[in-house]
């Protein structure tokens, strides 16, 4: 097979000419392997770039969401926009020993009328699950609770939220502008009440220092690897170095956790290398397999779900709904751009 860019010289010796990389030869089939892993990655970050791009490109979130193969394409990662479709899936997944957290899609509210709309839904949501008896959680993006209106409009209802449940609600992580404020409403509410998490993200280089000066509140944290668009001073861009982060984080809490700590280390990826990593650190410390967590997408990995749980790890996976749904959808996408091949085959009759 041909490949555009190259010519075979010998048995292996490749000429190439690239635009990117310039022009070379190529003397064994390692400087082969480590051209084309460069293409590929290059290629993964260009395909990364534009699904974040079009996550806030306000002509694309109108009219792509109309479209029949994008509506048909979000059934793998959402059951549908009313809560009672996650309730649906969250019924099915209890069946299999598996937990779930709901969230309801949506950021940046436009008004304060707006946020207690959100904390309405969700307080209706806490109380349907309470009735059900369903082991399920909340997690609620800052500025979803009025965070571009003030801190303590998002505090205030954060703290709503904690005093109408017992179990968990997780505050998410949004973009790096918001990582102080999130901070100081996570802080201040955790000082309240005991039953509030916090999800971090490996790819922010702060986060270490982050975790480092909450540490002290002996909280649950979620770690996830990040899916804003973010610039290289404040954010790692490549893949080694995420991972790298995320398994360097899972390795701090985690021995936090060895060394008696009570909050939750919640590690969200669906990546069959960190899981390992996870498994092996927890091992090491002498930890057991109920006493940390992995977090997953709804309609992700979901053989890797159930094989966990019967394993007997503990296994909570994040059901979404809601309207809003675009942005989020597009950031799914670039945490794992091979997922396009299958938005793709939607496209087929």
């Amino acid at each position: 097979m041909s490949i555009p860019g190259t010519t075979k010289v010998g048995v292996s010796i490749v000429a190439y000419t690239d635009r990117k990389w310039g022009s070379g030869v190529l003397l064994d089939t390692e400087d082969v392997s480590i051209y084309f892993r460069l293409i590929y990655y290059d290629t993964l970050s260009m395909l990364r770039n534009s699904l974040l791009w079009a996550s806030t490109n306000p002509f694309l979130a109108e009219r792509l969401p109309k479209a029949r193969f994008v509506r048909r394409a979000t059934k793998r990662f959402m059951p549908g926009e009313e809560f009672r479709d996650v309730i649906k899936e969250a019924e099915r997944l209890r069946t299999k020993g598996i937990a779930s957290t709901t969230t309801l899609l949506g950021e940046n509210n436009n008004s304060l009328k707006e946020a207690d709309a959100v904390l309405g839904h969700y307080l209706t949501d806490l109380r349907v699950i309470d009735e059900l008896g369903l082991d399920m959680e909340v997690s609620v993006k800052p500025t979803q609770l009025g965070l571009d209106f003030g801190v303590e409009e998002a505090r205030s209802r954060l703290l709503e939220l904690a005093e109408a449940t017992d179990s968990i609600v997780w505050l998410d992580m949004e973009a790096s502008e918001y990582v102080d404020r999130t901070l100081d409403i996570f802080m201040s509410v955790k000082e309240q009440r005991h039953n509030v998490g916090l999800c971090v993200q490996s790819y922010l280089k702060r986060t270490p220092d982050d975790v480092a000066r909450i540490a002290s509140y002996d909280c649950s944290i979620r770690i996830v690897k990040g899916a804003y668009n973010e610039p290289e001073s404040v954010a790692f861009s490549n893949k080694k170095d995420v991972d790298q982060a995320f398994e360097d984080l899972t390795a701090t809490l985690l021995r936090g956790r060895a060394q008696g700590g009570v909050g939750r280390v919640v590690l969200g990826t669906h990546d069959p290398s960190m899981i390992g990593a996870a498994k092996r650190i927890a091992s090491d410390l002498g930890l057991k397999e109920d006493q940390y967590e992995f977090a997953m997408l709804f309609g992700i990995q979901r053989r890797e779900q159930l094989r966990l749980a019967s394993d007997g790890h503990k296994v909570r996976v994040l059901i979404s709904y809601g309207s809003a749904w675009f942005p989020w959808y597009m950031r799914r996408l670039a945490e794992r751009p091979a997922n396009l091949w299958f938005v793709a085959k939607q496209l087929l009759p």
